[in-house]
C-alpha cells in the first residue's frame, strides 16, 4: 500500500515536471490550398506576439504543453489548440476566406470539390459554352501532382482503398478526365448543330462575345478537323471549336475521331507533366513543386493564353482601315 502511494506520488511529480517544461516546436503555417501564410499572430495563454516565419511558412514557438495557443490572421479563420496536441513539424492550417480570384486557383476546386468537381469543370469548358473562364490547363497540371489524393477517395468509395499504385492512379484519372472532355465536346457539337447558327445574332454579354465564335470559326477554317485537336490546348478557342464544328455540319464520325484524339492528348500531356515534373524537381532540386503552385499557375496561364492574345492582336492589325 505504502509503495503504491509512493509510486503514484512520483508519477504525479514527473507529470507536473513535464507539464512545466517548456517545449520548442517548429511548425509550418499554410492555408487550405497549401500556400504558406505570413504575418500570423499567436496568443499563448493570452500573451500575443507576431510570428516570424521564413518564406516557406516555417516558424518556431515555445511554451508549456498545457498552454492554450491561438493563431490568427486577417482574412483567415482562427486556429485554436494546445501545445500538448501539437508536435514538431506540425502543419497549422489557417483557412482563408473566399475571394473571387480563388475561382482561377486550381487548388480551390481540388480542395473543395475533389475529383467530381474536376470532371465537371473539364466537361463544362466545352459542354457549357460559358465555361471558357475556368482554369482547365492549370487545373489538370495540378491534378497530376495530386493524382493519388484525387483517385484514392474514389477507390475508398468503391471499397478498394487498399490499392496504392502510382500508375493505377494516373491511368484512372486520365481515363475519367478524358471521358469528361470527350462528352463535353460532344455536347458542344450537338449545341452547334441545333442552336449554333442563331448565336451569330446574339448580343455580346459578359460571358459571351461573338468575336470568340468568329475566332473559333477562323481557326477551324485554317486547320479543318485538326482544329478540334489543337483547340484543346487553347483557352477560349477550345470552348467554341466544337460549337463551330456543329455549325458547319462537320461529319459526325470525323468529329468523334478528332475529339477523342484531342481530349486524350490534352489530358495525358497536362496530367503526366504535373505528376512527373513534381517527381523530377523533388529528386533534382530537393523541393516540392506543390509549394510553388501560384507561380506555376501564372506561367501556365501565360503560356496557354499567349497564342490567343497574339491572334487577337495580329488580327486587329490586319483589319483594313475604314
Amino acid at each position: 500500500m505504502f509503495k503504491s502511494i509512493i509510486g503514484l506520488a512520483i508519477g504525479l511529480l514527473l507529470n507536473v515536471a513535464l507539464l512545466a517544461q517548456e517545449n520548442s516546436l517548429t511548425i509550418k503555417i499554410t492555408d487550405q490550398y497549401e500556400v504558406a501564410v505570413s504575418g500570423v499572430q499567436i496568443s499563448i495563454n493570452g500573451e500575443t506576439t507576431n510570428l516570424v516565419s521564413d518564406k516557406n511558412g516555417y516558424c518556431t514557438i515555445e511554451g508549456n504543453p498545457s498552454d492554450s495557443v491561438r493563431f490568427w490572421r486577417e482574412g483567415h479563420r482562427d486556429f485554436i489548440s494546445t501545445l500538448h496536441d501539437m508536435h514538431d513539424n506540425s502543419i497549422i492550417v489557417l483557412k482563408k476566406d473566399f475571394v473571387w480570384k480563388d475561382l482561377v486557383n486550381p487548388m480551390f476546386y481540388i480542395v473543395n470539390g475533389g475529383l467530381w468537381l474536376l470532371l465537371f469543370i473539364v466537361f463544362a469548358e466545352t459542354g457549357l459554352f460559358i465555361g471558357f473562364f475556368l482554369p482547365g490547363d492549370s487545373l489538370l497540371f495540378v491534378a497530376g501532382i495530386y493524382s493519388s489524393n484525387l483517385v484514392h477517395e474514389l477507390l475508398k468509395t468503391l471499397g478498394i482503398g487498399h490499392v496504392n499504385n502510382e500508375w493505377v492512379d494516373l491511368i484512372i484519372l486520365t481515363l475519367l478526365v478524358s471521358l469528361a472532355g470527350i462528352l463535353g465536346n460532344l455536347v458542344g457539337y450537338w449545341f452547334g448543330k441545333k442552336i449554333g447558327p442563331a448565336m451569330y445574332n446574339w448580343k455580346d454579354r459578359f460571358l459571351f462575345k461573338k468575336k470568340y465564335l468568329h475566332d473559333a470559326h477562323d481557326f477551324y477554317e485554317k486547320y479543318g478537323g485538326g482544329a478540334i485537336v489543337f483547340a484543346r490546348f487553347l483557352p477560349i478557342i477550345r470552348t467554341f471549336a466544337p460549337i463551330v464544328a456543329g455549325i458547319v455540319q462537320m461529319n459526325r464520325k470525323k468529329f468523334v475521331f478528332f475529339n477523342i484524339v484531342g481530349s486524350i492528348a490534352w489530358v495525358v500531356s497536362m496530367i503526366f507533366a504535373g505528376h512527373f515534373l513534381q517527381l523530377w524537381v523533388r529528386k533534382q532540386f530537393g523541393f516540392e513543386l506543390r509549394d510553388h503552385l501560384e507561380l506555376i499557375v501564372i506561367i501556365i496561364i501565360l503560356v496557354t493564353t499567349f497564342p490567343v492574345f497574339w491572334k487577337l492582336l495580329s488580327g486587329n492589325k490586319k483589319q483594313p482601315k475604314q
